[in-house]
C-alpha cells in the first residue's frame, strides 16, 4: 500500500505540472499557429477570390459556428471544382477562425474527443503535401487551383501563394504534435482521476481492492458513474491502471507513466551565427509592399462608386449650377463625404468627414510608396533601407498605425456608399470588404515582424546588461 500511495502522490503532482504546462506554454503556442493560419488561408481565399478563380460565399457572414464542423471531403466533378473548392475553403477559413476567437484551448475543455475534431478538420487540406498529384479531393482541388492563379501572375501574388503554404504547413505540423502529446496526456489524466476520485472516494475499500485485479474492476465499475458522471467507462485506461498496480512489470510501467509526464524544459542554443537586425525590420517594410495590390483594387472600386453617386445628380437644379459655375469660371466645388466610423476597440463611433480629392490622392500617394517596396532596387526602397534602424522601426510603426485608421475609414466609406446610393444603384455598387480584410491580414504580418524585431532586440540589450554575449 505503501508504494501505492507514493505512486499516486507522484503522479498526481505530475499530472497538475504538465496540465500547467499545457496551459500556459503548450495550447497557446496552438493558438498562436491558428492565428497565422488563419492569416495564411485568408490571404490565398482573398487571392483566389481576387483573380476570380473562385467566388466569395454571399452567405459566410450569415453562418452561425458554435462547434467544430468539419468540411466535406467528398469527391466532386471537374467542372464543379471551382464551386466546391471555394465553398470548402470558405468554410475551413471560417471554422479557423472560430478557433481563434471563441474556442478555448485548455486541458479541460481540449478532451480526446475535441482533439479527434481537431485533427480531422486540420486534413481538411494537406498542407504538408500540398500537390495536384494529392489523392485527397479538398488538397488535389485547391492546389490545381492555385496551380492556375499563379499562371502569369506578378512575383508578388507568386510569393504570397508560397508562402502562406509553407507556413500553413508548417504551423498545421506542430498543432497536430501538440495535439498527440495532449491526447496521451489526456489518457493519463483519465487515469489519474480515476485514482483520485476512485481511489479516495469513502465507499472505495481498499483491503477489498487491493486483494485481486477483479476485486478493484469490480469496485472501479460501480463507483465511477458516481464520480466521474458524463464521462463514459473506458475498459481499455482501466485496463492499463489495473497493470499499473497488478502486473508482474508494474514498476517499469509507472516509471514509464512518470516518464511521460515529465516537462520537458527547452534550452536555448547558443546562436553561432549572428542575426541581421536590419534585415528583420527591412523585411517588415517589405511586406507593406503586399497592402499595394488591395489599395489598387479599393482605389479603383471608390472611384467607381464616387461615380454613381454623382451620377445621381442630374435634377435641373443641379444642372444649371453647373451652367452657372462654366459662364462665371466658378471652380467645382470640394466632394465631401460624412461617414460614421466605428472603432472596434473602443466600441465608439464618430463622425468624419471626407474630402473625395484629397483622399483619393492620398490612397494614390500611399499605393506609390507600398508598391515600392517590394522591389529591392527601387528608389523609394533603397532611400528607406539606407537610414538607421530605429527610424526605420519608427517609419513601419506610424505606417502600420496610419494603415489601422485607414481600414477603418475604408469599413466606413463602404457602408456610406452602399447606404447613400439610390435604390436602382444599390447592385452596382462595389463591395470593399475582401480587400479590407487582406489589407488587415497584410498589416497583421507587417506587425508580426515588427514585434519579432523589437523582442529581439530587447533581448540582446538584457543580454548585454548580463554580459552574456553571441559569441561565447
Amino acid at each position: 500500500m505503501g508504494s501505492q500511495d507514493n505512486f499516486s502522490t507522484q503522479l498526481l503532482q505530475a499530472l497538475d505540472a504538465k496540465a500547467s504546462w499545457f496551459d500556459t506554454v503548450a495550447l497557446p503556442k496552438v493558438l498562436e499557429n491558428y492565428r497565422l493560419h488563419s492569416s495564411c488561408v485568408q490571404n490565398l481565399l482573398g487571392a483566389l477570390i481576387k483573380k476570380s478563380i473562385i467566388n466569395a460565399d454571399p452567405y459566410k457572414h450569415d453562418k452561425k459556428i458554435s462547434n467544430i464542423i468539419i468540411p466535406d471531403n467528398t469527391e466532386f466533378s471537374e467542372g464543379e471544382r471551382a464551386a466546391v473548392i471555394g465553398l470548402r475553403l470558405s468554410d475551413y477559413d471560417s471554422m479557423i477562425d472560430f478557433l481563434c476567437n471563441y474556442f478555448k484551448f485548455s486541458v479541460a475543455h481540449v478532451d480526446l474527443n475535441r482533439i479527434n475534431k481537431l485533427l480531422a478538420l486540420n486534413n481538411t487540406f494537406l498542407w504538408s503535401n500540398f500537390s495536384t498529384n494529392n489523392p485527397k479531393p479538398n488538397t488535389h482541388g485547391l492546389a490545381t487551383l492555385v496551380a492556375q492563379a499563379r499562371s502569369g501572375a506578378d512575383p508578388l501574388t507568386q510569393s504570397l501563394f508560397n508562402d502562406s503554404i509553407s507556413k500553413s504547413a508548417k504551423a498545421i505540423e506542430e498543432i497536430n504534435a501538440t495535439l498527440g502529446e495532449l491526447a496521451a496526456f489526456q489518457r493519463e489524466m483519465y487515469k489519474g482521476q480515476v485514482r483520485k476520485n476512485v481511489f479516495e472516494h469513502p465507499a472505495f475499500d481498499k483491503e477489498a481492492a487491493f486483494k485481486s485485479e477483479v476485486a478493484m474492476l469490480d469496485i472501479i465499475r460501480k463507483l465511477l458513474p458516481a464520480v466521474l458522471g458524463k464521462k463514459s467507462y473506458n475498459a481499455e485506461l482501466v485496463k492499463e491502471l489495473l497493470d499499473e498496480e497488478f502486473a508482474p512489470d508494474k514498476e517499469k510501467r509507472r516509471a514509464e507513466v512518470l516518464k511521460k509526464l515529465e516537462v520537458k524544459t527547452e534550452r536555448k542554443q547558443k546562436k553561432v551565427q549572428k542575426v541581421n537586425t536590419k534585415e528583420m525590420i527591412l523585411d517588415a517594410l517589405r511586406t507593406l509592399g503586399a497592402i499595394s495590390p488591395q489599395l489598387v483594387s479599393v482605389i479603383d472600386k471608390i472611384g467607381f462608386n464616387h461615380n454613381v453617386l454623382q451620377g445621381e445628380k442630374n435634377s435641373f437644379f443641379d444642372k444649371l449650377k453647373t451652367i452657372f459655375r462654366h459662364a462665371f469660371n466658378i471652380k467645382e466645388p470640394p466632394t465631401v463625404y460624412e461617414i460614421i466610423e466605428f472603432n472596434r476597440s473602443t466600441q465608439q463611433k464618430r463622425k468624419v468627414t471626407i474630402d473625395y480629392n484629397d483622399f483619393m490622392t492620398s490612397l494614390n500617394r500611399r499605393n506609390r510608396v507600398y508598391a515600392s517596396f517590394s522591389q529591392k532596387n527601387s528608389q523609394g526602397y533603397q532611400r528607406v533601407a539606407n537610414i538607421e534602424e530605429a527610424k526605420i522601426l519608427d517609419f513601419v510603426q506610424k505606417q502600420t498605425s496610419e494603415c489601422q485608421s485607414l481600414v477603418v475609414q475604408l469599413n466606413a466609406l463602404d457602408e456610406f456608399f452602399k447606404t447613400t446610393c439610390a435604390p436602382q444603384n444599390k447592385s452596382r455598387i462595389k463591395g470593399m470588404k475582401m480587400d479590407i480584410e487582406a489589407m488587415k491580414n497584410a498589416l497583421a504580418n507587417v506587425n508580426q515582424r515588427r514585434i519579432e524585431y523589437v523582442s529581439y532586440i530587447e533581448e540582446q540589450t538584457q543580454m548585454k546588461k548580463l554580459g552574456i554575449t553571441d559569441d561565447e
